[in-house]
């Protein structure tokens, strides 16, 4: 059985923590929903750790969609949540939902996540309306990366910290069904997640939050470009990965691979 929204607010209700991660892919997700993890993010992380853009900005709907499917179809309990895309919810709410709806309906997604707050929330009720489950998400939102400077911690002023506090009651208002909050300070992250009655899931929002997400990749330590300070690696599967290659390449150059128990 799938996990569903009624687990998640049931999880929030009973104070046990919800689990979730990013997959991209068949063998990866097969395995995060192995593990029992509740919830899988498709994420528009992808561009970076897959694609190896710079930012999460490039890409496309079609790419999310093609991986949205391929981690469905790896599933069997985990709910799986699609990234809406950059551009693909912002020009209209027709767009949002028609684009929304393409989640659900070719790619076999559970919900959708969209980030912001006050300035999506005409999208976040008419997709909701849609019947389509929507998660908000809030602080450090990367599809404002270039406005936002770069990769910076939110909420540290009274006024921006006032600003997120009144927005994730917003989204919970227009029927968003959970909150992910990003890199703002801890305090905060408690604050606002004793104040509704949908889930929080935070990444850098310390250990108050109702769940908690990170990127497959950096727990993994398969990702080189940058650790950032909130990730904990629970594996360095990077240098296993790199040995295993050069062991490979080393037994072929000297004649030792295959042997003859790889032979027929």
């Amino acid at each position: 059985m799938r996990f569903t929204v009624t687990d998640l607010l049931n999880k929030k209700k009973q104070k046990q923590k919800i689990t979730m991660l990013t997959a991209y892919d068949y063998m990866t997700a097969h395995l995060v929903d192995e593990a029992g993890i509740d919830m899988i993010l498709v994420g528009d992380s992808l561009s970076m750790v897959i694609q190896g853009n710079d930012t999460t900005l490039p890409v496309t709907m079609e790419e999310m969609l093609y991986h949205t499917k391929i981690v469905v179809k790896s599933t069997k309990r985990a709910m799986v949540v699609a990234d809406m895309p950059f551009m693909s919810y912002q020009v209209s709410v027709e767009e949002a939902v028609r684009n929304a709806g393409r989640f659900i309906k070719e790619a076999g997604a559970q919900a959708v996540k969209l980030e912001g707050g006050r300035e999506i929330l005409s999208q976040v009720k008419a997709i909701t309306e849609a019947e389509i489950p929507v998660i908000g998400h809030l602080g450090l939102t990367p599809q404002a990366v270039l406005r936002m400077g770069g990769y910076r911690l939110q909420g540290k002023t009274e006024e921006q910290a006032r600003r997120i506090k009144e927005d994730a009651l917003r989204l919970q208002d227009k029927g968003a069904v959970a909150i992910v909050l990003e890199v703002i300070p801890k305090e905060l992250a408690q604050e606002i997640t004793e104040s509704l009655e949908i889930p929080t899931i935070g990444i850098g929002a310390g250990p108050y939050c109702d769940g908690q997400v990170l990127v497959i990749h950096d727990l993994l330590g398969l990702f080189e470009k940058f650790t950032p300070k909130f990730v904990k690696k629970y594996a360095n599967l990077r240098e296993e990965i790199l040995k295993a290659i050069r062991q490979y390449k080393e037994e072929v150059e000297k004649g030792e691979f295959p042997a003859e128990e790889h032979s027929f």
